[in-house]
C-alpha cells in the first residue's frame, strides 16, 4: 500500500480495527457506575481477569459508596489483596467513595472535572467510567495496551498516557472515541502483544511502520 498522509492512515487504521474487533467492549464486570469505578481503580497494574475474580464477593459485601467509604481498611485490603498494590488501592477506593458521599450524594459524577477530584482517579479511569457507564465520549482510554499499539503504529512518539491521549484525540473523530478505546485495547491483547506480536495475523500490517521488525525492536516494553 502506498504511504498515506497521517490522517488518512489513521482513518484506515480505525476502519480496520472496527472490522477486526467488532466485539470489543469493557472487560471489567460491573452493574453500576460505582462498581465500574472501583473495578477500574483495582485494574491498575493488574489484569482485568484477576479483577473480575475479586469483585463479585467485593460488590456483595460493599453495596454503596457509603459502605466502601466506611469500610475497615484492613478488611478492604484483604478483600483486594490479590490485585496488587492493595494498600494504595484500598486507600483510593475509600477516599473516592468518601468524596462521593460528601460531595455528590453517593453518586458517581458525569463530568471529567468532577471525577478528577476523586482520590485515585486520573484521566484513564474517568474516561472508562464516562464512556462505559454513561456513554459520554470524554476522551480515549490509554492503558498499557493502547500506549504500546499507538507507539508501534507511529500514531504517537510519547510514552506519557496524557500526551499519548492528546495525540490520539487529534486523529480520532469524537464519535469514535468510546469504541476505538476498546478496539485498540483488544488489538493489543489479541494481536499486538508486548513480547510476541502476531504480525502475520495483523490486519494493520500494511499500515504499520515497524512491520518486519522483531519484538525487541518494536519496543516490547512500550
Amino acid at each position: 500500500m502506498a504511504k498515506l498522509p497521517q490522517r488518512e492512515r489513521a482513518s484506515e487504521i480505525w476502519r480496520r480495527l472496527e472490522q477486526a474487533h467488532p466485539d470489543a467492549h469493557c472487560a471489567l464486570d460491573h452493574r453500576t457506575a460505582l462498581e465500574l469505578l472501583v473495578a477500574t481503580i483495582l485494574s491498575a497494574q493488574c489484569t482485568d481477569a484477576r479483577v473480575n475474580q475479586v469483585t463479585p464477593a467485593l460488590f456483595r459485601r460493599y453495596r454503596s459508596a457509603r459502605a466502601f467509604a466506611g469500610a475497615d481498611a484492613s478488611e478492604l485490603e484483604d478483600a483486594i489483596r490479590s490485585t496488587g498494590f492493595y494498600r494504595n488501592k484500598a486507600k483510593s477506593i475509600r477516599g473516592a467513595c468518601d468524596r462521593l458521599v460528601t460531595e455528590f450524594g453517593g453518586k458517581v459524577p458525569r463530568t471529567m472535572e468532577e471525577l478528577l477530584t476523586l482520590p485515585g482517579v486520573a484521566r484513564k479511569t474517568a474516561n472508562v467510567v464516562l464512556g462505559v457507564a454513561y456513554g459520554i465520549p470524554s476522551g480515549i482510554v490509554v492503558d498499557t495496551h493502547c500506549k504500546r499499539v499507538a507507539y508501534r503504529l507511529g500514531l504517537t512518539r510519547q510514552t506519557d498516557p496524557v500526551k499519548v491521549e492528546q495525540n490520539l484525540l487529534r486523529l480520532v473523530p469524537e464519535d469514535l472515541w468510546i469504541d476505538i478505546s476498546h478496539q485498540i485495547i483488544f488489538h493489543g491483547r489479541r494481536i499486538c502483544q508486548a513480547r510476541k506480536p502476531s504480525c502475520s495475523a495483523c490486519p494493520l500490517l500494511e499500515l504499520c511502520p515497524q512491520r518486519g521488525l522483531d519484538s525487541k525492536q518494536k519496543g516490547a516494553g512500550i
